[in-house]
Order: C-alpha cells, then sequence, then structure tokens
C-alpha cells in the first residue's frame, strides 16, 4: 500500500503543476479583478469537476481491475504495470511528435479581454475541466485494483486531496506574484514529464511484486 500511496502523491502532484490546470484561472482571474478569494473558489469548483469524472471512471477501471485480479491474479500483476509502462511511453511518443508544435499561454487572449460573469466562466472552465478526465491517474487505479477496494480508495483520496491542496497554492502564490517559476519546460513536457513518472512506476510495481 506505500507503493499506491507514493505513486498516487507523485502522480497528484505532476497534474497539479500541469500549467492548464491553474493558468487560466490566474489569467481570468486577474482580468476580471477577482479576489484571491474568488480565485480559490474558482479553482475549488473546476478543480472538484476534474476530478469527479476522474474518480467515478477510476472506481470503474479499478472495479474491472478487482474482478479480473479474483480470477486471474497470476495475470494481472503483470498486466497492471505493463499497462503503466504502455502509456507512459505513449506520453513519451505524444511529447516528441509535438516537440515543434508548442502552444503558449497568452493571458492577454482576446477572449479572456471580454468581460463575462463568474458564473458563465466557472461554469465554462468546470464543463472543460469535467470532459478531460486524467488518463494517467485511471491507468493507475488498474494497479491499485490489485490491492482491492483499499488500494481504489488510497488513489482516490490522495488524488482529490493532494491534487487540490497543490492546485490552491500555485493559484495562490500566483496571484500573489509569488510563482515566479520558468514553467515553459513544463508547459511544453508535461507529457514526456507523466510519460517518464509512469515507466518508472511500471517498473518499480513489477520488481515490488515478483
Amino acid at each position: 500500500m506505500w507503493q499506491i500511496f507514493l505513486g498516487s502523491l507523485l502522480l497528484s502532484l505532476i497534474h497539479a503543476l500541469i500549467p492548464h490546470h491553474w493558468i487560466p484561472i490566474i489569467a481570468i482571474s486577474k482580468t476580471e479583478k477577482w479576489t484571491n478569494r474568488e480565485a480559490i473558489f474558482t479553482t475549488f469548483i473546476t478543480g472538484l469537476s476534474h476530478m469527479v469524472s476522474t474518480i467515478v471512471i477510476g472506481i470503474i477501471v479499478g472495479f474491472v481491475g478487482i474482478r479480473l485480479f479474483e480470477k486471474y491474479s497470476s495475470i494481472t500483476t503483470i498486466v497492471a504495470p505493463t499497462i503503466l509502462l504502455v502509456i507512459g511511453i505513449v506520453y513519451l511518443i505524444l511529447d516528441f511528435r509535438a516537440a515543434h508544435h508548442h502552444h503558449h499561454f497568452d493571458i492577454e487572449d482576446k477572449t479572456l479581454q471580454n468581460k463575462r460573469s463568474k458564473t458563465a466562466i466557472i461554469t465554462t472552465l468546470s464543463i472543460a475541466m469535467f470532459m478531460t478526465p486524467c488518463v494517467e491517474i485511471e491507468a493507475y487505479y488498474f494497479q491499485a485494483a490489485n490491492f482491492g477496494w483499499p488500494g481504489i480508495f488510497t488513489v482516490s483520496a490522495v488524488y482529490l486531496i493532494m491534487t487540490l491542496l497543490f492546485m490552491f497554492a500555485l493559484v495562490y502564490f500566483g496571484l500573489n506574484g509569488v510563482n515566479r517559476l520558468n514553467l515553459s519546460f513544463l508547459e511544453h513536457h508535461a507529457k514526456r514529464i507523466t510519460g517518464i513518472v509512469l515507466i518508472i512506476l511500471g517498473i518499480v510495481a513489477y520488481f515490488v511484486q515478483f
């Protein structure tokens, strides 16, 4: 279980650090002249929407994994780490293919310059976040299924709590000018970092089990 906990913690941290999860909130907050409280509230609503869809799908994936583990335990102990490795490799390939097609955040984008109601903005962001569940966490649910429902609960709880906390911190520090890190590498290579982490987790899971 320590493996599942640490893996979930690491993925949650990397997931929260991905710029498109919180940079738009900072940009919109500054454009709309929101208070820190309003920005944090928006972060909570949009982040929760994203995590609800991710956790629901993850529980379904975990349930399938548990049923498979009950019947084919010798197979799933190999399949689960392999899935992490494969998805990690896919992320690396996607990152290299997108190397010449970078997208930069532009907080002066015209869509942000247009004043809109707070409700409309939050609703739009929430729907967008809800419709883009976190694939790397979904894959980790299958790994956690080898530990039954305690493993599924651990991934869900760590992902929910830690991702929200990390997002709160990033938005707060960003709004207050504390966060002056150069995020260009993370912005351009989030898939590469995620892929490497998934590959490492897959390798660790394989050797821990065998």
